[in-house]
């Protein structure tokens, strides 16, 4: 069978982005339990509207792979700081069907880390950047 990386980083592209936008789209409902868990942990309130552009911003230019690998550093960004501050008591636990507890936030990271190292491939709105 013939490999072809650029079909695999479309569909790669297509996965990370189309499921994390799903999580941005449940949050034009309002972040205010966002700003609420900021606000509790000593961080500005007004970091809540960071979550647009981590998933909803930074996935839309994913998905039409245009500066990916920038959108990508931004939605690595969203993950961790998600990770850290809603999940941080599930990082070293597993969960009911013994995967980890944080598998989701996990497996965003490492599509949004290959994205970054690999780049948007040929398939792309924008390939010819150091940021595609």
């Amino acid at each position: 069978m013939k490999k072809d990386k650029d079909l695999g980083l479309l569909i790669l592209r297509i996965g990370v982005g189309v499921l994390m936008l799903l999580h941005g789209i449940a949050k034009l409902q309002g972040i205010g339990f966002i700003e609420g868990m900021l606000s509790k942990n000593g961080l500005p309130g007004f970091f809540a509207y960071g979550v647009y552009l981590t998933e909803i911003i930074a996935p839309l230019l994913i998905i039409i792979g245009y500066r990916t690998r920038l959108a990508s550093i931004v939605l690595l960004f969203g993950a961790l700081f998600a990770m850290f501050l809603v999940h941080s008591a599930d990082i070293f636990q597993l969960n009911q069907a013994g995967g980890w507890g944080v598998e989701l936030l996990g497996l965003f990271i490492t599509g949004a880390l290959a994205l970054i190292v690999s780049g948007s491939g040929r398939f792309a709105l924008s390939s010819k950047n150091k940021w595609d």
